[in-house]
């Protein structure tokens, strides 16, 4: 094996014992830290404030899919009902 090999081969070597090093301390919640030894936090500082946000929206785009689904269920019974019946309703409701 020539001399450039070798080095190839080693630092290789040092990359992957790295990669799995790394994998293992995550896997049994020791702190990560980045190449200059200092702690890396991973929860983001922003994720709870993103959580309550998209909690909101769901509640919002919920709502929305409750209240288009009335409407469709009216309109169904529209398409679908006799028109003497609809004429009763329509003019009761005046």
């Amino acid at each position: 094996m020539d001399r450039e090999s070798f080095i190839i081969a080693l630092v290789a070597i040092v990359m992957v014992a790295w990669v799995v090093a790394t994998a293992i301390r995550a896997k049994h919640g020791y702190p990560l830290t980045d190449d200059w030894g200092n702690t890396v936090d991973r929860s983001l500082p922003d994720a709870e404030r993103r959580f309550d946000l998209l909690g909101g929206e769901n509640d919002r785009l919920k709502n929305q899919v409750l209240r288009l689904e009335e409407r469709i269920a009216v309109l169904e019974r529209i398409a679908t009902d006799e028109g003497a019946r609809l004429g009763r309703e329509i003019d009761a409701l005046r």
